[in-house]
């Protein structure tokens, strides 16, 4: 399935807050981050820890979910013919590996292995920030420095080497809310992206916390009135 297909399914999802939970992500940059990610960075980079009901939290309902899952054809045991069975996607499926193993994706991409995306903004040193400097860092090497066949430089990776060509030219993605796809605009919302699906159930946790502070704070003010009462019927009998 194509990944413009991919993209457009979250992107026609009604527009929903700027503001992340907490200082959580941009949602909204999240959104055209996934799109780069769909049309861009999947050709390489798994992401095998995010479901397509966690693309619930940036705006999808469940029908285009079901939609984006179904779209996929996924191996599931062993069919009559003893070849192995594949059915639609569904929602608790986790998003496809572009390869068919890391053997694959290593011979593949001229012997790197290519990261998995999942966690990527938790494991990577500097997270999101670090992963939009790596982005638009791709320059000419210095002079003197050696850059050897299938190495770029990028000053934002350790060592100033890195095998990942650039990833991102100017409006290679087209954005439903007609942003810019520049490459900064581009490498700041796919680090959005990442940073979401670091913690896709942020949002989730932050409503049950709320909810749970405000009610044992219902209940510590009603113990105290409690204590209140109890008290003065206690000093008024004496």
């Amino acid at each position: 399935m194509p990944a413009r297909w991919l993209a457009a399914i979250i992107l026609a999802a009604p527009s929903i807050a700027h503001a992340g939970p907490l200082g959580g992500p941009d949602l909204a940059s999240a959104q055209r981050g996934y799109a780069v990610y769909a049309q861009v960075c999947s050709a390489c980079h798994s992401m095998r820890q995010l479901t397509y009901a966690d693309l619930g939290g940036l705006g999808l309902n469940h029908a285009q979910i079901r939609a984006l899952a179904a779209a996929r054809k996924v191996t599931d045991g062993v069919g009559a013919d003893g070849r192995p069975a594949r059915r639609p996607g569904r929602p608790d499926d986790h998003l496809p590996a572009p390869f068919a193993s890391p053997q694959a994706a290593t011979l593949a991409n001229n012997g790197a292995l290519p990261p998995d995306m999942s966690r990527l903004a938790l494991t990577r040193p500097g997270g999101a920030p670090g992963i939009a400097a790596l982005l638009t860092g791709y320059r000419p090497a210095p002079p003197g420095f050696s850059v050897p066949p299938g190495s770029y430089y990028n000053p934002a990776e350790p060592g100033g080497l890195i095998a990942m060509p650039p990833p991102l030219v100017d409006d290679a993605v087209e954005f439903a809310d007609h942003t810019r796809a520049t490459v900064p605009r581009m490498a700041a919302d796919v680090a959005a992206f990442l940073d979401w699906a670091a913690h896709p159930h942020r949002a989730a946790r932050t409503r049950i916390g709320v909810g749970v502070v405000l009610y044992l704070s219902l209940l510590a003010m009603l113990a105290f009135l409690l204590k209140r009462r109890i008290w003065s019927n206690v000093h008024r009998n004496h």
